[in-house]
């Protein structure tokens, strides 16, 4: 929790945090990695439970995971479709 409220404190502690997490999930469409992937989608469900980092993920969450063709070597991995359900759920349900 107290990592959580440190990053949100601010919005450039937010956004330098969610940029270095974008740029990783654009990454991972050149390399794929199932288990970055899955760490990734926590820390974004993570700061989702802040309520200005949630607004603030509604504009800045990476395309990439909305898009099921990204998502699908997840199919597998139930706990991490439920995670990222979660954090669309939370910043909105949909783009």
């Amino acid at each position: 929790d107290m990592g959580l409220q440190y990053v949100c404190t601010t919005a450039e502690r937010f956004f330098a945090v969610s940029n270095v997490l974008s740029s990783v999930v654009v990454g991972l469409a050149k390399e794929p990695s199932v288990r970055l992937l899955k760490h990734i989608i926590r820390c974004y469900l993570r700061l989702s439970e802040n309520i200005r980092a949630r607004d603030a993920l509604r504009h800045c969450l990476p395309e990439q995971l909305w898009d099921p063709q990204f998502t699908a070597c997840l199919r597998d991995d139930t706990s991490t479709k439920r995670w990222l359900q979660q954090l669309m759920y939370a910043v909105g349900g949909g783009q």
